[in-house]
């Protein structure tokens, strides 16, 4: 059986308590960059689910660079995984986001493999594409796996 996910890491995320606070400190530590600042939940996304369930979360992320892409991502409303990370663990590594050419198919595949999907949605491109699942890695990698269906415009 071929593995669920293949390739190297696209993305590295990291859970901030405030994306604004993390930006200065990032800037501070290495100079200015420049971060795409955007907010994703219900307004601008579709089938939102936590752990199975709609949900209704929102988070604000600061995107950088490519191979890997760095994230920060700051939990705004819940229920999410962001904020039980981050009352749970506090800030840091959240995951490593992987792509894929088909988000259903990925999590089909994850859930073939043993590994549960515990959050999702779709449509964070403008067009409405796109899509992102997080999965329940952490037992066995200390961070969480996520797979990423780009937006195709």
């Amino acid at each position: 059986m071929p593995p669920p996910l293949t390739g190297h890491p696209f993305q590295v995320g990291i859970v901030v308590a405030d994306v604004e606070r993390a930006l200065r400190r990032q800037e501070e530590l290495f100079g200015p960059a420049d971060w795409l600042v955007v907010e994703n939940g219900p307004r601008n996304m579709h089938g939102l689910h936590v752990r199975g369930e709609p949900a209704a979360f929102s988070m604000r992320l600061a995107l950088r660079g490519s191979d890997p892409q760095l994230e920060l991502l700051q939990p705004l409303e819940g229920p999410d995984i962001l904020s039980e990370w981050l009352a749970r663990r506090g800030e840091g590594l959240h995951h490593l986001g992987y792509e894929v050419p088909s988000l259903d198919e990925a999590i089909a595949r994850m859930a073939h493999a043993g590994y549960e999907c515990i959050q999702h949605g779709y449509g964070f491109g403008p067009d409405g594409s796109g899509g992102f699942a997080y999965f329940d890695t952490e037992r066995e990698l200390g961070y969480l796996v996520e797979a990423i269906e780009q937006a195709t415009s």
